[in-house]
């Protein structure tokens, strides 16, 4: 069973392109449901987040290490199954890599929206530049990778441009999770999408200009090997949609979902 949060189109509003957000590793749905669902319905789009096998609320926490990102992108898979046109997919980190394996995999998309992405060719190269800019948050990080537990401040670090509210970094961090080790391996390079047999929707990648786990060159790398569309987000870190200022990141989607409809 996937766990869907959904949201139909604001009262009042036209019905605009279906949106599904795929959270990145670590977390769930969740992490759209604060801001940027209630966001976009009220903005006149059905909007649908689901929780990939073994994370948030979704049956298989018990075999998480054995799912990978072929298995993830069956679960958008059926989570789009259901809407009566093709959606606007949107990846967060590893589930932008989850987008391009279902893209791969022949599924249909109107449009694509890349946020913070794991690149095409893995995370090894950001895995390398966390080691050698900052050690200390690179081991804690490695350590979360297989079992462990990160700190707050490690947290606070990672997903975020500055000082976060205790009460929300607390609430942040007791709803972090394992990630599957498997889905660690193929980001690693054992099964990342085969970019030249993905199909090529309309796509824009949206980079944050103080992320320390997927920098903005890193970003920007990956929009020309897609040939995607390239957005910048001053100011914020990795997690855009719980970030103080998410609603620059939401804005800068909505301006180009409405720049590709007019």
């Amino acid at each position: 069973m996937l766990e869907l949060l959904a949201l139909p189109a604001g009262a009042g509003e036209d019905a605009r392109a279906p949106l599904v957000f795929v959270h990145g590793a670590y977390v769930g749905a969740w992490c759209w449901a604060e801001h940027f669902l209630p966001w976009f319905a009220g903005r006149g789009h059905p909007v649908c987040a689901l929780s990939l096998r073994g994370h948030g609320e979704s049956a298989g926490r018990e075999r998480l290490h054995e799912f990978g990102l072929a298995d993830f992108a069956d679960d958008l898979a059926a989570a789009v199954r259901g809407l009566d046109r093709p959606p606007v997919l949107i990846g967060h980190s590893m589930g932008a890599l989850v987008v391009q394996k279902f893209l791969e995999r022949g599924g249909a998309a109107q449009a694509a929206a890349l946020f913070c992405p794991v690149p095409p060719f893995g995370i090894l190269a950001s895995s390398f530049s966390l080691a050698l800019t900052r050690p200390a948050l690179f081991a804690e990080m490695n350590a979360l990778a297989f079992g462990g537990r990160a700190s707050r401040a490690a947290l606070q670090e990672a997903l975020f441009a500055g000082p976060l509210e205790a009460e929300r970094l607390e609430r942040y961090f007791a709803r972090m999770q394992p990630e599957s080790r498997r889905a660690i391996l193929d980001m690693s390079g054992w099964g990342l999408p085969q970019t030249w047999r993905t199909a090529r929707p309309d796509t824009v990648v949206i980079g944050a200009e103080r992320d320390v786990l997927i920098s903005p060159a890193l970003a920007q790398t990956t929009a020309q090997l897609l040939g995607a569309d390239y957005l910048s987000l001053p100011g914020l870190g990795h997690a855009v949609m719980l970030e103080t200022g998410w609603r620059s990141a939401a804005e800068a989607l909505a301006g180009w979902l409405a720049a590709r409809e007019s």
